[in-house]
């Protein structure tokens, strides 16, 4: 299969991490916390985290500390099908098609739950055919990306789709929640609101670069789940994220990297272009550390989380886009996405 058309989107307000602090501090809710949860913002948001900036579907920062079960889930509804039917549309372009070339609509996300799910909000807003294919996914969290396009790639493979659009949206602003533990602080300072979307097509298309898929692999271990996940409390999302994570993450990213390479004779040095999801700075660092690269090596993941932050299944996506806006040479690429779980995944590229 191939990606013959990559788009992204955003809401329209960027917050800087000074901004982020300064709102912050005149909050209700910093008054609610401890001395200690206090220094653990200050030092995330002052220090460089990797992150300068994320973008947010609010207008206000005031906004983003009303935190309550029916605000959150407004702020779901409205932005979820927004962003994700935007960057549809912008893949649609990149690939120049339409939607009657679409045959399924694949949406994966955690922010934010729907019944009748994205696909369909999606789907009308595309104005896609009433006979498409369409599929939620849910629950994967930053790992999302590549199950979804795999599902894609079973779908083209039964020979009754041609071009699939494969979503991932997230709202982290519609899974806010603070309390005085860490892990729950430092979630709340890394994470972004964004959409990426591939056209996802069993042939090239012939006027533009190929960008194809040749194998991926996946590993989950539910052992590690309780390091990074979602539990509900007071009918709210709470992130737990624990200081284990980024070792947890290279490690698994690693052996699911040698395990692809490996079935095609490759080594790890054959690999020209790294699309690897970033969960913050010192996820990177422990990639580095474990692949044996340059940070350099992973330019694209730093830039993107520089400017957006986390944004948790739809960062691939931006990370691919900022690749071939780059006109990152031809080659092996290698795509990676990681999270809760434990789920761990990898991809192929082949780019020519």
């Amino acid at each position: 299969m191939f990606f013959n058309g990559i788009g992204t989107a955003t809401p329209t307000k960027r917050y800087t991490k000074a901004d982020c602090l300064d709102v912050f501090q005149k909050s209700e809710w910093y008054k609610r916390l401890d001395i200690r949860s206090h220094y653990i913002a200050r030092t995330v948001l002052q220090r460089d985290n990797g992150i300068e900036a994320r973008w947010l579907a609010v207008d206000t920062l005031e906004e983003v500390f009303k935190i309550d079960p029916d605000t959150l889930s407004a702020r779901f509804l409205k932005n979820a099908p927004e962003l994700a039917t935007k960057a549809a549309q912008n893949a649609l372009t990149n690939a120049e098609l339409t939607p009657n070339n679409i045959d399924a609509i694949i949406v994966s996300t955690c922010t934010g739950y729907l019944c009748p799910g994205l696909s369909g909000y999606v789907a009308e807003r595309l104005g896609l055919g009433s006979n498409v294919f369409g599929y939620d996914l849910v629950g994967q969290g930053c790992a999302a990306a590549i199950p979804n396009l795999q599902l894609c790639k079973a779908l083209l493979a039964s020979n009754q789709c041609e071009n699939v659009l494969s979503i991932c949206v997230e709202v982290s602003s519609a899974a806010m929640y603070l309390d005085n533990d860490p892990g729950v602080l430092i979630s709340a300072c890394l994470f972004g609101d964004g959409a990426g979307a591939a056209v996802i097509s069993s042939n090239p298309k012939l006027s533009k670069r190929s960008i194809e898929w040749i194998d991926s692999t996946s590993l989950i271990d539910p052992r590690e789940r309780k390091a990074l996940m979602f539990e509900q409390r007071d009918g709210m999302l709470r992130n737990i994220l624990t200081r284990a994570v980024p070792k947890i993450a290279a490690k698994y990213a690693s052996e699911v990297l040698n395990k692809t390479v490996d079935r095609y004779g490759l080594k790890k040095q054959d690999i020209c272009t790294w699309i690897m999801h970033a969960g913050g700075r010192d996820v990177l660092v422990e990639l580095e550390y474990e692949f044996q690269l340059e940070a350099s090596d992973f330019k694209y993941s730093a830039a993107m989380l520089r400017e957006y932050g986390n944004l948790s299944s739809a960062f691939v996506y931006f990370v691919l886009e900022a690749a071939l806006d780059d006109d990152s040479p031809n080659g092996w690429w290698w795509l990676s996405s990681f999270g809760a779980g434990f789920s761990c995944h990898g991809a192929l590229l082949k780019v020519s």
